[in-house]
């Protein structure tokens, strides 16, 4: 048994360990600030920039791999919402305030624009047919690129009123589509067009929303969250995980991620707090908003992370069974969204402000984008 003695001996080591690696990590990223220019030196293996807190975390990262930046450009404004398309080996994302969707080839890291304009989009994903589902801010819609090239609108009201913004999409084995409609796009001109209503609710409250398959009807699904963000569904899509990024706007609001019961496979239910983003960093408990978010096939889910600085921004990884952080992927950018993708679908992508980075893990992603 161990005396009461050793237990704080122990307790202080650990303590001590805790705070010599945070020391650690700090000082090498202010230190390796240009890790990422071309011809800088590698990294030594494992690479520091993946921040285990919690044994879990060890089993889904890899040791001998490193966080890579496979593109930049000082033109590129917001990067955003990503997406893997199988078939075709590429990466798909946003740059919304410059009004492109770009896309990033697997065969050789070729970087192309897509769609220009793209009526300032923001989520994107694709459905079980491979067709791209956008987001888009400008027109305040969620549409569907068709196989010939054109353009289907799917939603763009609801009783009568627009959209604030729609923000972010998934897609059910139903064909149904999940969305977000924080109204982002509409409160500027930068990122979309300002509503100018004098409202944080541009058109309507912000709320969940599902478009059914089968006759094209819009549902709204809830509107208990103060500024839906990036949405995932669980493994099994019996679960519904919702950023909730409020805190932009609302005092009150609480930097975390829900989650929601699917029922019937149609409604939500039991909406509870999944994970808080707060974080003990050099001392003090620090928040930053939680924004695209993705599950992998166990369930945890990978959360983008930003708005708080060093050591906290990039990606927050949550556990499936209590919501406990497990580990973080350390960027020099603020974080907006991720998605898994490549042959294996083993590598996650991550778009930072005005970056694409990548890095393989030790574990799949859950679902098609």
């Amino acid at each position: 048994m161990t005396s009461p003695e050793q237990s704080s001996v122990s307790v202080q080591r650990r303590s001590f360990l805790a705070a010599a690696s945070a020391v650690l990590v700090g000082s090498r990223l202010s230190a390796d600030e240009n890790h990422f220019a071309p011809g800088a030196a590698p990294v030594r293996y494992p690479d520091y920039r993946l921040v285990s807190h919690d044994d879990r975390f060890g089993k889904l990262v890899l040791g001998n791999t490193p966080v890579q930046r496979l593109y930049h450009s000082p033109n590129m404004l917001w990067a955003e919402g990503p997406a893997w398309n199988g078939s075709g080996r590429y990466l798909v994302w946003s740059d919304i305030p410059n009004n492109v969707q770009h896309r990033w080839l697997e065969e050789d890291g070729h970087v192309s624009t897509i769609r220009n304009p793209s009526n300032n989009s923001n989520g994107n994903t694709f459905d079980f047919h491979g067709r791209q589902i956008s987001c888009e801010h400008l027109t305040r819609s969620v549409v569907r690129y068709e196989h010939d090239g054109t353009r289907t609108v799917l939603a763009s009201q609801f009783n009568g009123k627009s959209l604030n913004a729609p923000n972010d999409a998934v897609v059910h084995p139903s064909g149904d589509i999940f969305f977000t409609d924080p109204g982002y796009g509409a409160l500027m001109d930068y990122e979309g067009r300002n509503a100018n209503t004098g409202s944080v609710q541009p058109y309507q409250k912000e709320a969940v929303y599902r478009i059914d398959r089968s006759t094209g009807q819009l549902s709204q699904l809830t509107t208990d969250i103060y500024k839906p963000n990036g949405l995932c569904f669980s493994p099994d899509y019996r679960r519904l995980y919702v950023a909730d990024t409020g805190s932009s706007h609302y005092p009150d609001a609480k930097k975390q991620i829900k989650v929601w019961d699917v029922a019937g496979e149609k409604r939500l239910a039991n909406g509870r707090v999944f994970a808080s983003m707060e974080l003990e960093l050099d001392g003090k408990v620090v928040a930053g908003q939680a924004d695209g978010i993705r599950c992998d096939v166990a369930g945890n889910v990978w959360s983008s992370a930003g708005w708080v600085g060093q050591g906290y921004d990039g990606v927050h990884v949550f556990g499936h069974e209590d919501g406990k952080r497990l580990g973080q992927i350390l960027l020099p950018e603020i974080c907006s969204n991720v998605c898994f993708g490549g042959t294996k679908r083993n590598r996650l992508f991550m778009t930072g402000s005005q970056s694409l980075y990548a890095v393989y893990v030790n574990i799949s992603g859950a679902h098609i984008s």
